[in-house]
């Protein structure tokens, strides 16, 4: 068979067009077409999968196979910090721009190392490519993505500076909210303030999270009243994302915090609830079987370290892993870069992860 190489040329160019388009999640309608047409003028196997009436799912299959393996990306950002400062700038050995890390960097190093295994075997390529919409805010384009698709492996490109991760951390949205009684500013005395009401709640549910569960990592992401003018609002809002290990399960850490916030209710008398909006549970993939051997040999030819520890995060995993998928994640860029209003990634690891993605395909085409 005659092996093709990656070519660092192209996969700069269409990387740096990907930034350059402006894709936050649910408006990635600009990116989708380009990318549609991109795949089309090199004669890939692309389609739409249809998930809303504007926006749809790009799926690279191979006709004459039964892929074991589907590479997996999103398409969508964050909201631009500055709109006038978010596309692509090359400094030195780094690429600057939003979404590098978070994941159009991966996304391309996918269809790159998908577009040279199309040149070598055509229909006979035992992997496919699936770039999602949707990831950053509701997943939806991985819901639809799983009600019709089924492979026994995916791989994420989701930034891990390229180290393998076997499973994902879980991940549950929490809502607090308190309530008062709207009333003049100067009589504030007289009543709770909603905010102070708040405040307490919260710093008892993080102390509580600080001193029994140290492994979860919480963000209090929002906190805000109602508009009232000169005067004590009558309620407050805030909400709360926890990252918790695979091994904490997701509805264990529920009831702890349902319990603590009712304790805290009677001990500060105060009218609160608390809510879990999104709820994802952690898991591990079993280090074991030819794709994760496979993998291993590569990452280890390439002197990546094999630490397999779980991805810190949330992403589309949880959901690709609940339709019964086994799930990695493995991508260029570093976690830390991701929503920052400074995301770079490194230039050698796009490159190296498109070689490892096509490297791992190429094996299981074998």
């Amino acid at each position: 068979m005659n092996q093709h190489l990656i070519q660092p040329v192209r996969l700069k160019r269409l990387l740096r067009r990907m930034v350059d388009i402006y894709s936050p999640s649910g408006k990635e309608e600009e990116l989708l077409d380009f990318l549609w047409a991109y795949c089309r003028r090199r004669g890939l196997p692309v389609v739409r999968q249809e998930v809303d009436e504007h926006r749809y799912n790009l799926l690279l299959i191979p006709p004459e196979s039964e892929p074991s393996l589907a590479l997996v990306g999103h398409l969508d950002t964050v909201a631009a910090y500055d709109l006038d400062r978010f596309g692509f700038e090359e400094k030195s050995e780094k690429i600057w721009g939003l979404g590098t890390a978070d994941m159009k960097a991966g996304c391309a190093a996918m269809l790159e190392a998908f577009t040279v295994l199309w040149e070598e075997l055509g229909g006979r390529a035992a992997a496919c490519l699936a770039l999602l919409v949707g990831e950053e805010e509701e997943g939806d384009g991985a819901r639809v993505l799983v009600e019709e698709f089924h492979w026994p492996w995916a791989l994420i490109g989701e930034p891990t500076e390229l180290r393998p991760c076997l499973g994902q951390y879980g991940y549950l949205e929490m809502q607090v909210s308190t309530r008062g009684k709207r009333i003049h500013a100067s009589l504030a005395r007289q009543v709770q303030s909603p905010i102070e009401a708040m405040l307490g709640v919260i710093s008892g549910l993080t102390k509580y999270l600080g001193e029994k569960r140290p492994e979860v990592v919480y963000n209090i992401r929002d906190l805000f009243s109602s508009p009232c003018g000169f005067a004590v609002p009558e309620s407050c809002e805030a909400w709360l994302d926890l990252h918790m290990p695979p091994e904490l399960p997701a509805g264990s850490l529920m009831a702890e915090l349902e319990e603590t916030a009712s304790r805290l209710r009677e001990e500060l008398r105060v009218d609160a609830s608390v809510r879990f909006t999104t709820v994802h549970g952690g898991y591990r993939v079993v280090e074991r079987g030819p794709l994760l051997e496979t993998l291993r040999g590569i990452c280890q030819t390439r002197g990546i370290p094999w630490e397999s520890g779980p991805f810190p995060s949330h992403s589309d995993a949880s959901l690709l892993w609940g339709a019964g998928i086994q799930t990695i994640l493995l991508g260029p860029g570093r976690l830390e870069q991701a929503h920052s209003p400074q995301e770079w990634v490194y230039q050698e690891q796009v490159y190296r992860a498109a070689e490892i993605y096509l490297e791992l395909m190429r094996a299981l085409s074998c």
